[in-house]
């Protein structure tokens, strides 16, 4: 993945964005539910990885999770402290992350891989398989469809995933799906997954 590419282009729509999507009063009620019972009870220290404007970091936090937010926006991460004070938050690359093996209780990657190339995928998903502890948790959102394949997305170009095929990568990186959210498509959203996955 081209990481300045996608800074440079989500930099560039960063106040839209946090306008559009920027608290967690503008999640879905069950996409919060899903992280809270996955995430919301972890004893030890969660990555949301692709935060954002942070707005699920703080949302985790509230829950009283250790969680700390890693974006690759300058501008999300400034926007995220002045909204989330004394909430950690870092400019960073999800592709190399700052942690030891078996180091971290859970990871939130809430539509934080759709713009990574097919090809790419698994690397990140055994990088995450990495750092985080036997038995720890990954939540991650995605675009669902019937097929790979990309789409033009208003930011940049992104990819939808059929749900079981995330299922299977995330078997192949040392991961056991333990549960599944799916939402049709509407007139304003496109068809959305999501997947919750325990370390094995």
């Amino acid at each position: 993945m081209e990481t300045d590419t996608v800074r440079q282009a989500y930099g560039s729509v960063a106040e839209l964005y946090i306008e559009l999507f920027g608290t967690s009063q503008q999640v879905d009620t069950d996409d919060l539910a899903l992280i809270r019972r996955h995430l919301g009870s972890r004893p030890g220290r969660v990555l949301d990885l692709g935060c954002g404007p942070g707005h699920l970091t703080g949302y985790l936090r509230e829950l009283g999770v250790d969680a700390t937010g890693i974006d690759l926006v300058p501008e999300f991460i400034a926007h995220a402290r002045a909204s989330h004070p004394g909430v950690e938050f870092h400019i960073g690359s999800m592709e190399r992350l700052d942690a030891a093996e078996d180091s971290i209780d859970g990871i939130l990657a809430w539509y934080s891989l759709i713009h990574l190339p097919p090809p790419e995928v698994d690397d990140m998903l055994k990088e995450f398989r990495r750092v985080l502890v036997p038995a720890g948790r990954l939540v991650l959102g995605v675009f669902d469809a019937d097929e790979v394949g990309a789409f033009d997305h208003k930011v940049l170009t992104a990819y939808r995933w059929p749900v079981d095929e995330i299922s299977e990568r995330l078997g192949r990186a040392g991961f056991r799906e333990v549960e599944r959210l799916r939402r049709p498509g509407t007139d304003e959203h496109r068809p959305l997954a999501a997947i919750a996955a325990i370390a094995v």
